[in-house]
């Protein structure tokens, strides 16, 4: 999804931004995420970041290993991945339905003491000056491994896939959509995320693939859904 602003560093991006903690929702640099905003807090989040000039929404996940004794206000993984909406809509029963198009990972520094409904941290981009440079890194993935594990993914679970977009797809693009599109638990979507290189998130990506593949050939194993 182009967007009419071009981030080339950490320095074009604010220090402080909204925070969406959501389980499973992994966003990467030039990914697309559909988002359906209903609950009030978010509303309001989504409305305030559309009066700013960058319009933008940390996504992040909430650490499973340490939920914290407020479980409105679960403790947070440090890394995310910061997106702005390039699209938005309303549904016409108060809920916003949003796109978000990924620009930076981020690591965040302090959560700050607001009084808005949402949480907003200070954070840091530095870490991940490589994510502006698109398809940084693409041609040292194995491509080859990464469509035979997707392949066997999509056997095991009877599944359909447009071959022909996929066969175009450029690399940083093919990793990232598939990476966010799995259906992987919290700690393989954060090991995804926090991967220093394309090439290790492919890696990563294959890896879990299969796992779950050879979990659902085992007798007593709950099989890859």
């Amino acid at each position: 999804m182009p967007m009419n602003v071009i981030y080339k560093g950490p320095e074009d991006l604010p220090d402080v931004i909204p925070v969406f903690p959501l389980p499973g929702a992994l966003l990467l640099p030039r990914g697309q995420m559909p988002l359906n905003i209903f609950e009030p807090r978010y509303l309001a989040m989504t409305e305030d970041a559309l009066r700013t000039v960058h319009r933008l929404i940390g996504m992040i996940q909430p650490d499973p290993a340490h939920p914290g004794p407020d479980k409105d206000r679960p403790h947070l993984f440090k890394v995310g991945c910061v997106g702005r909406m390039t699209q938005f809509a309303e549904s016409g029963d108060g809920r916003y339905l949003i796109q978000l198009t990924g620009i930076t990972r981020f690591r965040i520094e302090e959560e700050l003491p607001v009084a808005t409904p949402y949480r907003q941290c200070r954070v840091t981009y530095r870490p991940f000056a490589d994510d502006f440079i698109a398809r940084k890194g693409e041609e040292q993935v194995d491509r080859r491994s990464l469509l035979r594990a997707l392949t066997a993914f999509l056997k095991a679970n009877n599944l359909k896939a447009d071959w022909e977009g996929i066969e175009n797809a450029p690399n940083e693009a093919l990793v990232n959509a598939l990476a966010m599109m799995s259906p992987y638990d919290t700690a393989e979507k954060q090991a995804m995320l926090e991967a220093p290189d394309l090439k290790t998130r492919a890696e990563i990506l294959v890896a879990v693939t299969e796992i779950e593949l050879a979990k659902s050939k085992t007798p007593g194993e709950t099989p890859l859904q």
